[in-house]
């Protein structure tokens, strides 16, 4: 045997069991894993599809649901297609621009109210401790356009737990304002408020650093020590809308009120008390006033109401981040 020979590996030459295409128990073994988990892979894909069209169904659905209400589709001709009956119009919560008792949600249910021909007589629910002049004048000022436009159809003021401040302003426009004996009625006078924070700042060494380009841009700024010609000027304009309320509520209510020096101070009554100054002209509910007044019991709700859309921003938070800002940052001015 020659030396190359005997280096030659045992075998060496011999075709193996691979070369002869044969695949040994570790290989099967192998590829039978590959396969599973290409079988799993693809299940898990086909399951993926499944889940992932159920979830655009749902959101279609979903969609589709929000719109549906947006349009309210069955709003619309509601009030005329019942007998004659008592529209009621609800005017709950603060006053203001951006919230249900707005002048523009109370003012469009004033007016359907007023020109349906089935509505005998209209009833404004009161439950709101005031707010915006600005809002309560509107409001105000339309519920006399809408009675002089409209002479045989009546308007009436019901108070509940509370009827105050801005809210008293409206309710001062109808024909009659009824209320029970224990409501809380009045409080015509005009408050505003704000914080000041100097003594907070001196203590925590901050430096305010304010820049104008009006003598008085910065007006009653929060953060600056208060002027005394600042605070004179702001209560002249406090006692010129108080005045613009005392004689809104005069003209509404004229005679019946009394002479109580008391009256436009500011100061709120129950109703039993309200009764004997004249805010009032009878102890009665809702319900009481269309059936004995009216004389039509079926009421019919003609409030305007947020859009569902709307109402789902708002639960987010921002109207309530944004009042808290309002508070701190600015003085307000409301009627209460």
């Amino acid at each position: 045997m020659s030396d190359w020979e005997s280096d030659k590996k045992p075998g060496w030459g011999v075709p193996t069991a691979s070369d002869r295409g044969e695949t040994s128990g570790s290989d099967n073994r192998d590829r039978k894993l590959i396969e599973k988990l290409v079988m799993s892979l693809q299940s898990e894909q086909r399951k993926s599809r499944r889940w992932g069209i159920f979830f655009k169904l749902l959101t279609f659905a979903y969609l589709f649901a929000i719109l549906f209400m947006l349009l309210d589709p069955f709003e619309d001709g509601l009030t005329d297609s019942v007998e004659a009956h008592t529209a009621v119009i609800e005017v709950d919560g603060p006053i203001a621009d951006d919230t249900e008792a707005s002048a523009d949600y109370i003012v469009g249910g004033l007016r359907e109210a007023f020109e349906s021909t089935a509505a005998k007589a209209v009833i404004l629910r009161i439950n709101s401790p005031g707010g915006s002049p600005v809002q309560s004048g509107y409001v105000y000022d339309e519920i006399k356009r809408l009675r002089d436009k409209h002479p045989d159809k009546k308007l009436y003021a019901v108070i509940s737990d509370i009827g105050a401040s801005g809210a008293y302003y409206i309710a001062a426009a109808a024909d009659e304002i009824y209320a029970n004996e224990a409501s809380l009625v009045g409080s015509i006078g005009v408050v505003s408020g704000g914080f000041g924070f100097t003594g907070v700042m001196d203590k925590l060494g901050v430096e305010r650093r304010l820049y104008t380009s009006g003598e008085n841009k910065g007006f009653l700024d929060p953060f600056s020590p208060e002027e005394e010609e600042e605070v004179d000027f702001w209560k002249e304009v406090l006692e010129t809308t108080h005045q613009q309320f005392i004689s809104q509520v005069k003209a509404g209510r004229g005679e019946r009120l009394s002479d109580d020096p008391k009256l436009f101070t500011g100061l709120i009554w129950t109703g039993e008390q309200a009764l004997g100054l004249g805010l009032i002209d009878g102890i009665g509910s809702t319900s009481f006033v269309a059936r004995e007044i009216v004389g039509h019991e079926e009421l019919v709700d003609y409030t305007r109401q947020a859009s569902p859309f709307q109402n789902i921003i708002d639960r987010f938070g921002v109207a309530f981040g944004a009042a808290i800002a309002d508070q701190l940052m600015q003085s307000r001015l409301e009627l209460r």
